[in-house]
């Protein structure tokens, strides 16, 4: 076989790199298959339609969403796999964390759960208080968490 050919058997074989991992934290209590997707009630803020859906790489970042997430059910860490193009999300990286360290994005489009962190440590109660508080004391000076 010549050098060439024995290469491109070679990249044939070769392991890809694992894909990218992301996580969605709520309350919802949603099926493997369904689709997370624009145009309901949102999870945070005044609780209006979303306008964008939100995805982390990072199993802390969802973390919190699962806790501040508005509703009383279980919360819930998703795995997901975006349908379209995701964005960095303003509301963390232009405002709190320049550099998106917590990976944060936005879409329009759906994300497909494919599965669910069911074991994962949440944060501190006190952790969280003071999360929820400083959360509505900036909803008092007219200020949401999630600005479309």
């Amino acid at each position: 076989m010549k050098t060439k050919d024995i290469e491109k058997q070679a990249e044939k074989l070769m392991h890809t790199p694992f894909a990218q991992t992301y996580f969605h934290g709520t309350k919802a209590d949603l099926k493997l298959g369904d689709f997370i997707e624009i145009g309901v009630k949102s999870n945070y803020g005044q609780n209006n339609i979303a306008k964008y859906i939100y995805l982390s790489a990072t199993l802390d970042a969802a973390v919190w969403g699962a806790e501040l997430a508005l509703g009383n059910g279980r919360e819930r860490i998703y795995l997901v796999e975006p349908t379209g193009q995701i964005e960095d999300d303003p509301n963390l990286t232009d405002k709190k964390f320049p550099g998106n360290p917590t990976k944060s994005y936005r879409s329009k489009h759906p994300f497909k759960i494919v599965g669910e962190i069911t074991i994962w440590q949440g944060h501190p109660a006190e952790q969280v208080k003071a999360m929820k508080d400083r959360m509505a004391v900036l909803k008092e000076q007219g200020i949401e968490a999630i600005e479309d």
